[in-house]
C-alpha cells in the first residue's frame, strides 16, 4: 500500500462480516453484534458524520452495533450544553471536589451511589462498545506509586503527636483506613469527638440558640427581604448606608461554570490543574480560521493533583461537538467521582468552544443502553437526545424512554413515512482506493474479479451514508 506524508482524506478498510462476541452488559455469550472497519486516517468532518449515523471509535477501530440484532441496543446520546443545568447529584460531586481542594475534606460514602465509576469487571476484552470514557475505570497507580508509602508513617506520627497533646480531635482508625484507600496525600480524615455523657460542655464552642429565637430571626430576615425596596428607603431616610441592608437571596440557580470555576482560598489544601495536548489517533488535526483555537482532532486532558497525575481523559473535538472517548483514572481517587466530574468539566469546555466556533454546540457521551439499568445514568445529563437507529434524526430522550420501557429496540422517529435521508443512493459514486489509485466504484468494477464483492460494498455504503461514501476512500486489495 502506498504511504502518505500528510493525508487530507479518510482511508478505511471495511470488515464485511459482522462481529459477534460476549456482551459486557448482560454478560451473555455470542449475543453482541456489530459492524466494523479500520480507519487508517479520518477527517474530523467524516467522523462527525459517522457518529451521527451510530458509529463510534475505539482507537482506530470504528464499530456500529447492529441494533435490531444485538442483545443490548446502544443508542448514540448527545447532551445540549447550552441549555444544560447540573442536577442535585451533579452539584454534589462538584461541591465535594471543592471541599476536598479547599479543606482536604473527604465525604464518607461518597462513591457508593456514583454509577459512572464502574469497574473493569463490567468490561470484557474485545468488547469495543465498553471502551467509553464514562463507562470504565483504568489503573493509574504506576503514576503515583510513591503515594501510599509515606501516608501510613505520617499518620502514625500525627496520631502519636495528638495523643501526647491530649487533643479532643482524634484520628479514628477507620478513618485512617479510608484515607489509605483513597490515596489522599497530605491531610488526615478527622472525626470530632463530642463531650461524653456527664461531662461539661465544650466552652470553646458558641452557646446553642433556642429554636424559638432562631425562627423569629428567620422570619424577620424574610420580611426584610420581601420589602427590600421599602427598607432601602427607610435606611436612606435615617442616613444608613445601603451596604448595611440585608442582601436578598437570588433564586437564580448557580450555573455549571459558577460551580466548576469557583475560586479557592489562597491556603487551599490541594491544587488541581489541567493540561491538554494532541494525541495519536486516526483523526487528522485541522486548524480552520473559524474553528476553536486548539483546532479539531483528538486530545488528551490531564488532571494533575498537587503535581501528580490522577486522571487522563481522551476527547475528540469535531465540527459540531466534543465527543467523549474514554477516561483513565487512579482508583485511589474514586471518592472524587472523577467520571462524573470530568464529564461536567467537558460540558463546560464545550460551551467555551462554542463561543469561538458557534456551530460546535453538543457534547456526545457515547452510547446509552436502556436495557442495562446500570448504564442509564447518561440520561441524567439533560437536556439530551437519542439518535433514531433507522432514520438517524435526533429525538429528545423524554420522548424515547416510554418506548424503551416496552422494547429494547425502538424506532424513535414517530413519522412512519420518514426514511434515512442520508442513505446511499448511488453506489457508482462511492470512492475506492485500488492499486494506489483513487477511482469511483463505477470504474473499480472493471477490476473487480468477484461479483459477490458488490454486496459487501453496498452494505458499507448504506452504513456510512452517501456523503461519507463519496468522500472517504474504501481500500480494496
Amino acid at each position: 500500500m502506498a504511504s502518505w506524508s500528510a493525508p487530507t482524506f479518510s482511508l478505511v478498510e471495511y470488515f464485511e462480516s459482522q462481529t459477534v462476541f460476549q456482551c459486557g452488559y448482560c454478560k451473555n455469550v455470542a449475543c453482541s453484534v456489530s459492524n466494523g472497519m479500520w480507519a487508517h486516517s479520518l477527517t474530523v468532518q467524516d467522523y462527525q458524520d459517522l457518529i451521527d449515523r451510530g458509529w463510534r471509535r475505539s482507537g482506530k477501530y470504528l464499530y456500529k452495533p447492529v441494533m435490531n440484532k444485538t442483545c443490548c441496543p446502544q443508542y448514540t446520546i448527545r447532551c445540549r450544553p447550552l441549555q444544560f443545568q447540573p442536577s442535585k447529584s451533579h452539584k454534589k460531586v462538584l461541591k465535594k471536589m471543592l471541599k476536598f481542594l479547599a479543606k482536604g475534606e473527604i465525604s464518607k460514602g461518597s462513591c457508593e451511589d456514583e454509577p459512572m465509576d464502574s469497574t473493569m469487571e463490567d468490561a470484557v476484552a474485545g468488547d469495543f462498545a465498553l471502551i467509553n470514557k464514562l463507562d470504565i475505570k483504568c489503573d493509574l497507580k504506576t503514576l503515583s506509586s510513591d503515594l501510599k508509602g509515606g501516608i501510613e508513617s505520617e499518620e502514625k506520627k500525627k496520631e502519636n503527636s495528638l495523643k501526647k497533646e491530649g487533643s479532643k480531635e482524634l484520628i479514628h482508625p477507620q478513618a485512617i483506613e479510608e484515607k489509605l484507600g483513597s490515596g489522599e496525600p497530605s491531610h488526615s480524615v478527622k472525626v470530632h469527638i463530642g463531650p461524653k455523657p456527664g461531662k461539661g460542655a465544650d466552652l470553646s464552642k458558641p452557646p446553642c440558640r433556642k429554636a424559638k429565637e432562631m425562627r423569629k430571626e428567620r422570619k424577620r430576615l424574610k420580611l426584610m427581604q420581601q420589602n427590600s425596596a421599602g427598607a432601602f428607603e427607610g435606611f436612606q431616610a435615617q442616613g444608613q448606608p445601603a451596604s448595611l441592608l440585608p442582601k436578598a437571596k437570588s433564586n437564580q440557580p448557580k450555573s455549571l461554570e459558577d460551580l466548576i470555576f469557583e475560586s479557592l482560598p489562597e491556603n487551599a489544601s490541594h491544587k488541581l490543574e489541567f493540561t491538554r495536548f494532541l494525541v495519536d489517533s486516526p483523526l487528522e488535526a485541522e486548524y480552520p480560521a473559524n474553528g476553536p483555537e486548539c483546532g479539531y482532532g483528538s486530545f488528551h486532558q490531564q488532571y494533575w493533583l498537587d503535581g501528580k497525575i490522577i486522571a487522563v481523559g481522551v476527547i475528540d473535538i469535531l465540527p459540531y461537538c466534543v465527543s467523549s472517548v474514554y477516561l483513565y483514572y487512579d482508583p485511589d481517587y474514586s471518592f472524587l467521582s472523577l467520571g462524573v466530574y470530568s464529564a461536567l468539566r467537558e460540558i463546560a469546555f464545550t460551551k467555551q468552544l462554542h463561543e469561538r466556533a458557534s456551530q460546535l454546540s453538543y457534547y456526545y457521551m457515547g452510547f446509552y443502553i436502556h436495557s442495562c439499568p446500570k448504564m442509564r445514568y447518561k440520561g441524567q445529563y439533560r437536556p439530551s437526545d437519542l439518535l433514531c437507529p433507522e432514520t438517524y434524526v435526533w429525538v429528545p430522550i423524554e420522548q424515547c424512554l416510554p418506548s424503551l420501557d416496552n422494547s429494547k429496540y425502538c424506532r424513535f422517529n414517530q413519522d412512519p413515512q420518514a426514511v434515512d435521508e442520508g442513505r446511499s443512493q448511488d453506489l457508482n459514486r462511492l470512492r475506492v482506493l485500488h492499486r494506489r489509485s483513487t477511482m469511483p466504484y463505477a470504474v473499480y468494477k472493471n477490476y473487480q474479479e468477484d461479483p459477490s464483492e458488490e454486496e459487501g460494498v453496498l452494505e458499507y455504503a448504506n452504513l456510512v451514508g452517501q456523503k461519507c461514501a463519496e468522500r472517504m476512500l474504501l481500500f480494496r486489495n
